[in-house]
């Protein structure tokens, strides 16, 4: 087995979902678009990834998802706007979204599931270990839960992914591992399975938005077959990696926002919202007119 660079440089973030979730805001504006409180969903991943040392974003979208390329590019107009009204503080906030990162773009012709969106970045990434983040989880850590995830990366040489422990009615809407602790939250994975009905689930750790992987990942990709509904999902890419080497799973230290589900997003608007001085005081006080 070929020795990998274990510093991780690159994040992929797969953004060329549909977001039939959110039908019709989703109609005309990208899912990871859309706001929490000031900023939009994609930009907390980055940030996250920023935080934990990565220096390269490559970002897989498709059709309608100009907006995600326009929000991380210099705005001129704005810019020079803001400056002439003397608003420097704006100024400073919206030039941090395009100085802070390297951006690159590849476009998924059409959604296959989220391991063909890692293949589609394949060219980008290149001949190294990548991490690959999914801008619908949110999560607030500290220190950053791809950082954590690095750490053990470093550790045990090899792909990681991110696990969180979810109610026991909520087990069929992931994929779960079956594992063997190593050390309190870290584990080597023994299987994996998508959505298990709950009484058939190995375990309540659930596969979060969060992934390091080794570049082998991406001819356990191709190998794989697409599922019923055509798509090649990575939960089975890494099933069939499992046959030829370990795959460990970090169990995250933190608070983390499913927002790709109504419920989820409203949650962690309130969440990062109480989190401002500004806004956490009259937010509480009208909550509680709320009935």
């Amino acid at each position: 087995m070929l020795r990998m660079p274990f510093s991780i440089r690159k994040a992929v973030f797969p953004a060329a979902g549909l977001g039939i979730r959110f039908l019709p805001a989703t109609k005309a504006q990208p899912k990871e678009m859309l706001p929490l409180v000031d900023k939009p969903i994609i930009q907390y991943g980055v940030e996250e990834a920023i935080a934990s040392g990565v220096e390269n974003m490559i970002i897989v979208t498709g059709r309608g998802k100009n907006a995600i390329e326009d929000h991380f590019d210099v705005a001129f107009e704005l810019e020079a706007f803001l400056t002439a009204r003397g608003k420097a503080e704006l100024l400073a906030e919206i030039r941090k979204v395009s100085d802070l990162i390297n951006v690159a773009y590849v476009r998924q012709g059409e959604p296959r599931g989220l391991g063909h969106a890692v293949l589609m970045a394949e060219p980008l990434v290149g001949d190294e270990s990548f991490a690959v983040i999914l801008a619908d989880d949110v999560i607030d850590a500290t220190p950053p839960a791809l950082a954590q995830m690095i750490k053990v990366h470093e550790e045990v040489e090899g792909p990681v992914i991110l696990v969180e422990r979810v109610r026991p009615e909520d087990i069929s809407n992931y994929g779960v591992i079956a594992a063997d602790p190593i050390r309190p939250g870290v584990y080597r994975v023994t299987d994996m399975v998508e959505k298990p009905p709950r009484e058939q689930a190995p375990s309540n750790l659930a596969i979060i938005g969060r992934y390091i992987l080794t570049p082998d990942i991406f001819g356990a990709l191709r190998a794989t077959r697409e599922d019923h509904s055509g798509e090649i999902q990575l939960t089975n890419g890494l099933k069939h990696l499992l046959k030829d080497r370990p795959v460990y799973a970090c169990e995250v230290t933190g608070v983390r926002h499913d927002t790709g589900n109504k419920l989820g997003f409203l949650k962690a608007v309130v969440y990062f919202a109480m989190q401002r001085p500004e806004l956490a005081g009259p937010l509480r006080e009208y909550l509680k007119t709320v009935t």
